[in-house]
């Protein structure tokens, strides 16, 4: 909770302001019980209606006072809850953009909507309710125990006998209650992963007929949250049947002993109601300090996994590395990676100069989009090094890397925004540039077509979009930006040969001074490039023009003659 408190820390100032209302609203509910037994036990015998109107007067004004104080003292804990969680969520939300590729497999992306969402929910609960009953429950339980003891000393050692036993039952229940909330959280997140992944395949759970398997497999998950949410609500549940019972029997032996000292003329009456008054006051403060341990223990919880995201270290940290002379644009200088304990890379070296293009090719998981997540330093690579224009990447800031590139993931997103947001992606890009990269893309006509063509609102994913467009409105977004280097990923599988033929001519003619590095399946995409290279098993096996390797790759050879013959 450490990191978490150093978000309250500039609040300070407000949250005691709306300490010292919260105290004087709560001194206020504790006077009407004093005032109370006055008037029972000392102005009433007076006969004095105009005294005990005064008085009555008195008790509103605390009443409307007590009110008035703790319903602006309330309104301020919410609003520093809210801009205290508005920080969190903003540096929490930074961090995990600056994840590397292995932290965000290590969290998993279910794992982190869940921090981000129910685990910050857990914070900003707990720091609301500490500032509202966390501050008002303590006083009335001391309070009120201090001005009984005034009032009533015999009876006050009655409660005070009862109160050791109600802390030590709060002290083991919630030491057990955290540990069952954190593997509650751990469950939650199972559960948000298979929702996530059952709503993004939700076409292909209904086309091969799985509704039913899921549904099983959601009720799996479902049933394993429930079951963890019941042992730590059970656990924690403990002690409000112990607590009641505790005081419970305090107050028959109040009354019990208070009959009895006002029978022996010991006690007055109005004593004993204010007595009855306090005790009651101080019976719901105990039980809100039980829900205090908690909100608490559940928000223990979440702040730990909250700051196991925001305490990560940085794992792509920038190196100082004396650059090479080289007239090569990019570089892979015997590299290794593995994402596990298994390479999935092992000792690939090639280079392209600026303005050459290179196709790489290789049958499924060979390691094809590897190789673009190390070069874009998603990854850091096991051994070797990728060097652009003989700089070691690990030199370059993160930053001023990613901008040299314009890509097309394998599957990319499209926002639920204007086709023009789309493709400017926050850049700063004229209208004249969008549409020169969507003529380029083989976009502009489908956009020309749509309702508003650039201001034309897409559905999440691009949902209202077919296969095809959703492609060349990706191309344009990478395009679009004229960047030093383009990477297209797999990004033609959707597009029919007439439309990717003229997209490869369009990017040889207009981004000859672009280096391009496209990935694909089909060989017609890339036998036309400057260089191929082939990949097999994370192993480069081939590289050359399509000359050459259909002269010496076998891989190459079968390759070709599977799709083209």
């Amino acid at each position: 909770m450490k990191k978490v408190f150093t978000y309250i820390k500039p609040y300070t100032v407000r949250m005691i302001f709306g300490l010292i209302i919260k105290v004087l609203g709560s001194f206020m509910d504790l006077g009407l019980p004093w005032v109370l037994a006055y008037i029972l036990d000392d102005i009433i015998p007076l006969k004095d209606i105009g005294l005990i109107l005064w008085w009555g007067v008195a008790m509103i004004l605390l009443s409307i006072g007590a009110r008035s104080f703790n319903i602006k003292a309330n309104r301020m804990a919410s609003k520093v809850a809210r801009d205290v969680m508005e920080e969190l969520r903003h540096d929490l939300f930074v961090k995990i953009q600056s994840l590397s590729g292995t932290q965000l497999d290590y969290f998993t992306v279910a794992s982190l909507e869940s921090r981000m969402t129910t685990d910050t929910y857990n914070i900003h609960h707990m720091i609301g309710m500490m500032q509202r009953i966390g501050v008002r429950a303590p006083i009335l339980l001391i309070g009120g125990t201090i001005i009984t003891s005034t009032l009533e000393p015999v009876l006050t050692l009655v409660l005070a006998g009862v109160l050791p036993f109600l802390g030590v039952v709060v002290f083991l229940v919630s030491r057990k209650g955290i540990p069952l909330y954190t593997k509650l959280q751990l469950s939650i997140d199972r559960m948000v992963r298979v929702v996530r992944e059952n709503i993004s395949g939700v076409r292909v759970i209904k086309a091969l007929s799985k509704t039913q398997y899921e549904k099983e497999r959601f009720a799996k998950v479902n049933q394993e949250v429930s079951n963890k949410e019941q042992n730590a609500g059970l656990t924690m549940a403990i002690t409000n049947p112990i607590m009641n019972f505790l005081l419970n029997f305090g107050l028959t032996l109040v009354i019990i002993v208070g009959a009895y000292r006002v029978n022996s003329g010991a006690s007055e009456p109005g004593k004993i109601v204010a007595f009855l008054s306090y005790f009651t006051i101080m019976l719901h403060a105990v039980m809100a300090i039980n829900r205090i341990f908690v909100v608490y223990s559940k928000a223990f919880a979440s702040a730990a996994r909250i700051e196991e995201v925001l305490d990560s270290p940085e794992d792509l940290e920038e190196v100082s590395i004396t650059p090479m002379n080289t007239e090569d644009h990019i570089t892979f200088n015997h590299v290794s990676f593995s994402y596990t304990q298994e390479p999935c890379i092992k000792d690939v070296s090639f280079s392209i100069r600026k303005g050459e293009s290179l196709g790489i090719i290789g049958s499924t998981g060979s390691g094809k989009t590897t190789l673009i997540n190390l070069l874009m330093r998603f990854y850091d690579v096991n051994e070797g090094s990728i060097l652009i224009q003989g700089q070691d990447i690990r030199s370059i800031p993160k930053q001023e890397l990613r901008k040299k590139f314009g890509v097309v993931f394998q599957n990319d997103v499209l926002f639920a925004d204007t086709v023009a947001e789309n493709i400017r992606i926050g850049r700063d890009l004229p209208i004249d540039n969008l549409w020169t990269a969507a003529e380029h893309a083989q976009a502009a006509e489908f956009v020309k077509e749509l309702d508003g063509q650039l201001g034309f609102e897409l559905a999440i994913k691009g949902s209202n979009l077919s296969g095809g467009q959703k492609q060349r409105l990706l191309i344009t977004r990478a395009l679009a930006g004229q960047p030093e280097i383009i990477i297209l990923d797999d990004s033609s599988s959707a597009l029919d040969y007439k439309t990717d033929a003229k997209l490869r001519k369009e990017i040889r003619e207009n981004y000859s001074d672009t280096t391009v590095i496209m990935i694909a399946q089909r060989i017609s995409s890339v036998m036309q490039l400057d260089n191929i290279l082939v990949i097999e098993d994370g192993q480069m096996v081939g590289y050359g023009t399509h000359e050459d390797l259909m002269k010496n790759c076998d891989v190459y050879q079968k390759i070709y003659q599977s799709q083209i013959g």
